[in-house]
């Protein structure tokens, strides 16, 4: 994977992002009956606009960084 697709919502346009400058991040959070949920994204910056993607547990581990 060389490329990874966003979708930039201030243009409103699918845009392509090398994977080299793809940020890999995790969202954690504590539901209301005390569990921790955990989102999976990752993060890029194109044309001075931040992308943000979310992805599965799996895509997110098979992503380099």
């Amino acid at each position: 994977m060389d490329q990874i697709e966003f979708y930039d919502v201030k243009n409103k346009m699918k845009v392509s992002v090398p994977s080299s400058t793809v940020e890999k991040v995790t969202y954690e959070r504590e539901t209301k009956s005390g569990a921790t949920q955990v989102r999976y994204a990752l993060k890029a910056v194109k044309d001075g606009v931040k992308l943000t993607k979310f992805v599965s547990k799996e895509t997110w581990d098979s992503i380099a960084g």
